[in-house]
């Protein structure tokens, strides 16, 4: 269920996060979680996101669970959990990867190992579901971002082999490009995801799901038909500076 309406409140954040991501300032209703579906550390490459900036950042936010879904790696999610733990930090970490296939992207959630990349969406939906992780699908209709085509996404549904849409992506400027992709989950009975894309520290939490709280793939994905989007664009640019990069 798309929600950007409020719920009552509960307060667990810094005045701060709520500043960059009003919605954060909703409550959840007792139960239930707060989600960021897609996020990424310094592992993506194209991210700089240390995890010292990620945990910075996460006690800012009310935020109960983030998806680490870095560019064909799950180290830096590996990672995060781990740091996360250690810095107790009140957010989980769910392990994912965003699979670069063919021209296109898919989003491999509750992973235990790495998907290798440059196969079919097909292949790369198959080997996501070997190790009992869900198929997720970002940016679907965003032009001018690596998202699958129309027809790819249909031959995924046909054969059953994709469980969730992105319905909002904080990196995608349009509004209507995110309707879209709420309209296509509707129309085939799909679970609708949110999430923040963040490459930047700033950017985590705005786009999120608001759903019961869930123990495993298979819970994640019923909670999650019931959930609540909630989320704004949010791509502020990140002044420049010199990182190691580590490697997948």
């Amino acid at each position: 269920m798309v929600d950007t309406g409020g719920v009552n409140s509960i307060a667990r954040s810094d005045p701060s996060g709520e500043v960059r991501h009003p919605h954060l300032a909703e409550a959840r209703p007792p139960g239930w979680v707060r989600v960021d579906m897609h996020a990424h550390t310094m592992w993506s490459g194209d991210s700089t996101t240390t995890p010292e900036e990620i945990i910075d950042a996460l006690r800012d936010l009310a935020i109960d669970v983030v998806c680490i879904t870095d560019h064909n790696a799950i180290a830096g999610a590996e990672t995060m959990r781990e740091r996360l733990a250690q810095a107790e930090v009140e957010c989980r970490v769910v392990v994912g990867e965003e699979v670069r296939c063919g021209r296109g992207e898919l989003i491999g959630l509750f992973l235990s190992e790495r998907v290798a990349p440059n196969q079919t969406a097909l292949a790369t939906a198959e080997a996501i579901r070997a190790q009992g992780g869900l198929v997720y699908a970002p940016h679907p209709f965003d032009p001018m971002r690596n998202g699958l085509s129309l027809e790819e996404l249909d031959d995924l549904v046909a054969r059953d082999m994709l469980d969730i849409v992105e319905g909002h992506n904080g990196k995608t400027s349009l509004r209507s490009l995110n309707q879209r992709a709420v309209e296509y989950a509707s129309e085939n009975g799909l679970a609708v995801g949110a999430g923040s894309d963040a490459h930047v520290p700033r950017a985590f939490g705005a786009g999120v799901v608001t759903m019961p709280d869930f123990e495993g793939a298979e819970s994640f994905l019923a909670s999650l038909k019931v959930g609540r989007l909630a989320g704004h664009h949010f791509d502020e640019p990140r002044p420049w500076a010199p990182r190691i990069i580590p490697s997948t």
